[in-house]
């Protein structure tokens, strides 16, 4: 077998591979697509429903103990979240 023969199948084993890895991700992704789509309506309407800037602001007021986790409270953390998941649940709608 030549040499060029070799290093073609070599080349072709390594995209087999990365797309194996690709699909096996994607796969599992979409496995949980039903939780993704109830964790964005969630925090959607917890943004929109005027709850959140209560929280948020209760917090800039040291109403929320320091020692709780409230990333969710970072507003352009939460938009970008939402943001980059309505794109994604896009592109799986077509």
């Amino acid at each position: 077998m030549s040499k060029k023969a070799i290093e073609r199948i070599q080349q072709m084993e390594e995209r087999f591979d990365s797309l194996e890895r690709m699909v096996r991700a994607l796969e599992e992704a979409l496995q949980e697509e039903g939780g993704l789509r109830e964790n964005f309506g969630v925090l959607q309407e917890y943004m929109d429903s005027g709850q959140w800037l209560k929280d948020y602001e209760a917090d800039e007021k040291g109403r929320i103990p320091k020692e709780i986790k409230r990333g969710v409270l970072s507003q352009d953390a939460l938009y970008d979240l939402l943001t980059e998941a309505r794109e994604i649940l896009q592109k799986i709608n077509g």
